[in-house]
């Protein structure tokens, strides 16, 4: 019973969380690592890993993170309740020193973020759900961007999920 409430818990918070704008740098990162999580596999099945992440990547402390080493992805592999690919766990601690990295250029990993859509939401209206894409020129951009800044796992259709996510982009599908 106490799985299911955990899991109901991480599933209200991203549905309570998606599409808010959002500047804090940690909530971005965590963002940013559900997105690299859920490649290949389910939305809800990452979102129920809220706790299961946060206990492993120490709370989503991008410093903390960035100093992780191979015997801390060891660690994080023997956790049964993890979502254990090294290749998604190594690209998280390269995500969070790129962030420094950032962090350290810009100001802030969110102020490097929103320059990209000019400090505002971009609104995108669709008619129909199958309208709605699954990446756009601007992730495209973007994701090539972060790559060049070493961050991982950061495809176009990622970085859009990602975009949505964190409230740089908003989709509407407009009633008739």
């Amino acid at each position: 019973m106490k799985k299911n409430s955990t899991a109901s818990t991480g599933i209200q918070f991203y549905q309570n969380q998606w599409g808010t704008p959002t500047h804090d740098d940690q909530l971005l990162f965590e963002l940013l690592t559900v997105g690299t999580f859920q490649v290949g596999l389910g939305w809800k099945m990452v979102v129920n890993k809220r706790d299961v992440f946060l206990r492993n990547f120490q709370q989503m402390d991008i410093l903390k993170v960035a100093a992780m080493m191979p015997d801390d992805v060891e660690r994080i592999m023997e956790d049964p309740a993890m979502i254990r690919n090294p290749r998604k766990i190594n690209a998280t601690i390269t995500n969070a020193r790129a962030i420094i990295g950032i962090q350290k250029e810009y100001g802030s990993f969110a102020a490097y973020l929103w320059q990209f859509v000019d400090n505002q939401t971009i609104e995108y209206e669709y008619t129909e759900a199958s309208e709605v894409p699954t990446s756009s020129p601007l992730s495209e951009k973007v994701a090539k961007e972060l790559k060049k800044k070493g961050f991982k796992f950061v495809g176009p259709i990622v970085t859009y999920m990602f975009m949505k996510a964190s409230g740089l982009v908003h989709d509407t599908i407009i009633d008739r």
